[in-house]
């Protein structure tokens, strides 16, 4: 096993360990610890929400979930020798679930969860129409994983970082701040918000204290979105054997890593829509000098997927084009075109059996694939969602006899505001 550089006692919580991580993105956050190229090392990484959400059948705890808490990141890793203007690799070697225990209080020891997020806290990509609190629990039996909330339906996982990013300069920090403000500015009493401005409530910020962390908790960068540094972009295909290439904007890169993933399917389209857990992360790192000028990456991550995706030969896809549910037409819109694919799928699936609330739990939590089919043919853009088809124990495709009628289990936890 590669060596241990950050490690998580599961009994305690995030902020009361041996090193302590951070949940905003700031260049003043010291590094909790520093790697040389070529090294090979462990990560232990929380569940995002640092054990707030529990296995139960109540979805409570996804309606009062701490989002300005989130996300408990690992880090920042300094990685010696990395200079601004470097592009650091960063190979996943391995991932999994907590290798503490078999089972416990905390997702990833035995079992994860997925959640709809309801519209006043922080919604999901299908709020408008899921606007309440949901709840998924996803067991964990070796790669695969079953839910009494979700029944008939069994997959291997891809598990992945959710989300692994560089910490910014100064100047990028300014830059996001001041572009997200702007957005903010245009509708600022939206619900749920257009961004997320810098919060020092809840903050947590590594090694700083007294006046230094007052004054970067008041300017640091929430962790929600993607951005230039990679972040939060929940790319599903994460995988063991990915190779990154991330711009470094600092001395040291200062490489943070988190939100692990059991599975998800493309979008994470519920906002919690993952299987959420923590976790463990082998990593390797190596730095290509000035590679940000040589490649032309000066912004966001290049890389090349993992090779241990579950493989699947039968798909039901679904498409959708950009004109809403009332009937307005809009420009090559690939946002509501997906969230029209998104939702005949869901519709679909209610015929077998399943309520709305399953169905988008599930195509946020399996491994669907999602895709932009067509961006030129106006006024439609096209999107398409890709369901396979053996994740199912019954037959989900469609046939003169009709669909078979499953029984639904005890449904999917529900509350409300």
């Amino acid at each position: 096993m590669p060596e241990l550089i950050f490690p998580l006692d599961s009994t305690r919580s995030f902020t009361d360990q041996e090193k302590v991580g951070h949940n905003r993105w700031h260049p003043d956050i010291p590094p909790a610890v520093t790697v040389k190229p070529g090294d090979e090392f462990r990560v232990h990484c929380r569940e995002w929400f640092d054990g707030a959400i529990v296995n139960d059948d109540s979805a409570d705890d996804i309606r009062d979930a701490p989002l300005d808490g989130v996300h408990v990141l690992s880090g920042p890793i300094a990685v010696e020798g990395a200079k601004p203007g470097d592009l650091l690799i960063v190979d996943i070697l391995d991932l999994g679930p907590i290798p503490q225990e078999d089972s416990g209080p905390l997702a990833g020891q035995g079992w994860g969860y997925t959640g709809i997020f309801p519209t006043l806290n922080g919604g999901g990509f299908l709020t408008e129409q899921f606007p309440d609190a949901y709840k998924a629990i996803w067991d964990f039996s070796g790669q695969r994983c079953t839910s009494r909330h979700v029944p008939h339906v069994e997959f291997t996982g891809i598990v992945h970082p959710g989300l692994m990013g560089t910490a910014p300069s100064k100047d990028l920090l300014s830059t996001w701040n001041t572009r997200e403000a702007a957005l903010i500015a245009t509708d600022p009493d939206r619900v749920p918000p257009l961004a997320l401005p810098p919060l020092p409530k809840d903050a947590i910020l590594g090694g700083l204290t007294g006046d230094a962390f007052d004054a970067a908790a008041a300017e640091a960068a929430r962790t929600a979105p993607p951005r230039e540094n990679g972040g939060n972009q929940d790319i599903k295909n994460l995988t063991k054997g990915t190779r990154v290439f991330y711009p470094v904007f600092v001395d040291g890169a200062n490489l943070s890593v988190g939100d692990l993933h059991f599975s998800q399917g493309d979008g994470e389209i519920t906002f919690c829509g993952a299987i959420e857990m923590g976790g463990f992360i082998d990593l390797r790192v190596e730095i290509i000098p000035d590679g940000m000028a040589t490649y032309g990456v000066t912004e966001n991550a290049i890389f090349l997927p993992g090779t241990t995706d579950p493989q699947f030969s039968e798909w039901l896809a679904f498409s959708g084009t950009s004109v809403t549910l009332d009937g307005e037409q809009r420009y090559l819109d690939s946002h509501l075109a997906y969230q029209r694919a998104c939702l005949h799928a869901i519709d679909y699936l209610t015929k077998f059996g399943y309520s709305p609330e399953q169905a988008y739990l599930l195509l946020g939590a399996a491994p669907i694939e999602g895709r932009l089919s067509g961006v030129v043919d106006i006024p439609n853009a096209c999107a398409t969602v890709y369901l396979p088809t053996a994740i199912f124990d019954f037959p989900v495709t469609p046939s003169a006899a009709g669909p078979v009628t499953i029984d639904p289990g005890i449904g999917a936890p529900h509350s409300s505001f």
